[in-house]
């Protein structure tokens, strides 16, 4: 992958973010706060578009969410000086499993209670915003978005994605730039390894390959058009790319669902009319 500019980048997302709101005549933004990576960048740079004031955090742990999750999702608020909620979802989604092990006679799907979780913190972010007239604002990245790894009427919700257009290796680079400002992004939400937590011992490289693997195949598809038998012929395994392109095909009917995105390059995953400048 080329060169990446961090700051550059951040600071045409806090731009963007913030006309963005203007245009939609709000001040108020309402995230999720998950202790993960891609959460703290877009609240930091939300602090930073909007005032800190003006954006709301809410926790929303479940039974496998880890401990050192809430508390990274408590540091970085306070960091941040943005107020923030806890919501425990544990209770909401144990009489939704009672409910859905009736209708399938026992057989819930792990992907079922999966995605269940998602959608639960996803309403409870949309009635927060009907609550108080906020934006939800969404954390979702690119890598994730084109492989489908998101949850439809859940993550995957939001006015606005702000990370949308970055891969997660880049998502990295701007929190980097962002603790080098001040640091406010708990060390241990750089170093752990990314995990979407809605089962034991879940990590994103289960379901997909490590994203320094991922994100340059990503790229040299999507940016720079190439096609997957010049990347086999460059050298990538054949295995890897049939993969990926297996993966974005097959969750292309997402992408057309998606909510509008702050975009940063010429070769956004949604179509132009979904895509907010930030150039």
């Amino acid at each position: 992958m080329p060169d990446f500019n961090s700051d550059i980048v951040y600071a045409r997302l806090v731009k963007g973010l913030a006309r963005f709101f203007k245009e939609q005549g709000k001040e108020k933004a309402v995230l999720g706060l998950s202790g993960g990576i891609d959460s703290a960048v877009v609240a930091a740079i939300a602090a930073e578009a909007l005032g800190k004031d003006n954006v709301h955090a809410i926790l929303m742990p479940s039974p496998f969410s880890t401990l050192h999750s809430v508390t990274d999702a408590v540091e970085l608020a306070s960091n941040l000086g943005i107020e923030h909620s806890v919501v425990p979802i544990e209770g909401i989604y144990n009489k939704f499993m009672r409910e859905l092990e009736e209708l399938f006679c026992g057989d819930v799907k792990g992907i079922t209670s999966e995605n269940l979780q998602a959608r639960i913190r996803g309403s409870l972010l949309m009635a927060y915003t009907n609550n108080t007239g906020a934006l939800l604002i969404n954390t979702s990245n690119k890598s994730e978005l084109a492989m489908g790894y998101g949850t439809l009427y859940g993550d995957l919700s939001g006015a606005i994605m702000v990370i949308a257009d970055l891969y997660k290796t880049q998502v990295y680079s701007v929190a980097n730039y962002i603790n080098s400002i001040k640091k406010v992004i708990p060390q241990s939400t750089l170093t752990k390894e990314p995990s979407a937590e809605l089962r034991d011992n879940q990590k994103d490289s289960d379901s997909l390959p490590e994203y320094s693997i991922l994100d340059p195949v990503l790229h040299a598809l999507t940016e720079e058009g190439k096609d997957p038998e010049s990347l086999v012929q460059e050298g990538y395994e054949r295995i890897l790319v049939d993969r990926v392109v297996k993966l974005v095909k097959g969750s292309s009917f997402k992408v057309h669902q998606l909510p509008q995105i702050l975009q940063l390059g010429q070769h956004p995953l949604v179509p132009e009319s979904k895509c907010f400048k930030c150039f």
